[in-house]
C-alpha cells in the first residue's frame, strides 16, 4: 500500500459477448472477442454462468493446447478433467486450477454433475518465449487453500494470485506463483456501499470484471460505474479503488506483467512466430504432445 500512489482509471469498457465452445457450452467471452483481442499477457477470458444443464452438460472434451496457460475458476458446480500425461482431478465450488500447458498436452474438462448451477471463470494467460516448450505442469487448489482476507469493513477478498494487506497491514499470499507474469488474481466481494482500495503491481496490465451487483472505481471525477457483466480496464495509476452500490457487487480483479513479445496464435496455440504454430499442428497430428 505504501508504493501506491495515483489512483487507477478505467480506460475502457467492454461488456462480453455470447459465444460457445467446447461441444457447445454457451458462455460469454469478454476478452478474445472483437472488443478486446487480448490485454497482454491475458489472451481469454471467458465467464460460464447457467442452471440449464443443457448449456453445459456436453462439456469440453479432449483438445490440445500449447505455448500459454489456462486458470479455471469456479464459483458453482463440477468440472472432472484429465490430460494424456495421466493427470486427473476434481474442480468444486471456490477451486482453482492454474494449468501451464508448456510444450503441449491434451487434456479435457467435463462436468461432474447432471443438473443445478455450473458458473465460473477461465482465463488463459501468454507464456514468454522462453518458457513456451516447457513441461507441462498444474497448480490446483481446493477451496480450503486459497485464503480469505477481509481487509476493511464490509469487504472479503480471496487471493488467489499475488497478495494484499488485510486490516491489520499484514500480508495475505495466494498460493498461484507464476515468476513469467507474477499475477494478481482477486475475487472481491462488497457489501452494499463499502469501500476499499488496494495496490496494484505497478507496470502491470489490470482489469475488473463485474459478475454481480455493481460498483464505481477511482475517485472524484475520474470514477466510473461498472455493471454487472461489464470489464473495465484499468490504467494511469497503481492504487485500486472500488466502492460498491446499494445492492453491494462481486468481482475479480486480474494483473499480469506485460510480455511485449510477438504472439502467433490459432485455436489452442499460442507461439510467437508462425512457423511455430505450424510446428505445433505438426507436433499433435503426429502425436508428440
Amino acid at each position: 500500500m505504501t508504493q501506491a500512489r495515483d489512483p487507477a482509471i478505467v480506460t475502457r469498457t467492454i461488456r462480453g459477448m455470447a459465444a460457445s465452445d467446447g461441444a457447445g457450452v454457451k458462455l460469454t467471452r469478454v476478452i478474445g472477442s472483437p472488443q478486446l483481442d487480448m490485454l497482454d499477457p491475458f489472451l481469454m477470458l471467458d465467464e460460464f454462468g447457467t442452471d440449464r444443464a443443457e448449456d453445459y452438460i456436453a462439456g469440453f472434451p479432449d483438445h490440445p493446447h500449447r505455448g500459454f496457460e489456462t486458470v479455471t475458476y469456479m464459483l458453482d458446480g463440477r468440472m472432472r478433467h484429465k490430460d494424456n500425461h495421466g493427470n486427473e482431478g476434481l474442480l468444486v465450488p471456490g477451486s482453482v486450477q492454474w494449468m501451464t500447458a508448456g510444450r503441449g498436452l491434451v487434456h479435457s474438462e467435463m462436468p461432474e454433475q447432471q443438473s443445478g448451477r455450473m458458473r465460473g471463470f477461465q482465463l488463459w494467460v501468454n507464456l514468454p518465449a522462453s518458457a513456451k516448450m516447457t513441461e507441462p505442469r498444474y497448480q490446483e487448489f481446493a477451496p480450503d487453500r486459497i485464503p480469505l482476507a477481509e481487509p476493511a469493513r464490509g469487504v472479503a477478498v480471496k487471493v488467489i494470485a499475488g497478495s494484499i494487506e488485510d486490516a491489520h497491514g499484514a500480508t495475505v499470499r495466494g498460493p498461484i506463483e507464476q515468476p513469467a507474469t507474477e499475477p494478481l488474481y482477486l475475487d472481491v466481494v462488497l457489501e452494499p456501499g463499502a469501500a476499499w482500495e488496494t495496490a496494484l503491481p505497478a507496470g502491470h496490465s489490470a482489469f475488473a470484471y463485474a459478475y454481480e451487483g455493481d460498483l464505481r472505481i477511482g475517485e472524484g471525477d475520474d470514477a466510473r460505474a461498472l455493471a454487472a457483466h461489464e470489464l473495465a480496464v484499468l490504467g494511469g495509476g497503481d492504487r485500486l479503488v472500488l466502492r460498491a452500490g446499494e445492492g453491494g457487487a462481486r468481482l475479480i480483479v486480474v494483473a499480469g506483467r506485460p510480455l511485449r513479445e510477438p504472439v502467433a496464435r490459432h485455436g489452442p496455440f499460442v507461439m510467437n512466430t508462425r512457423e511455430q504454430l505450424m510446428q505445433a499442428f505438426v507436433d499433435f497430428q503426429e502425436g508428440r504432445f
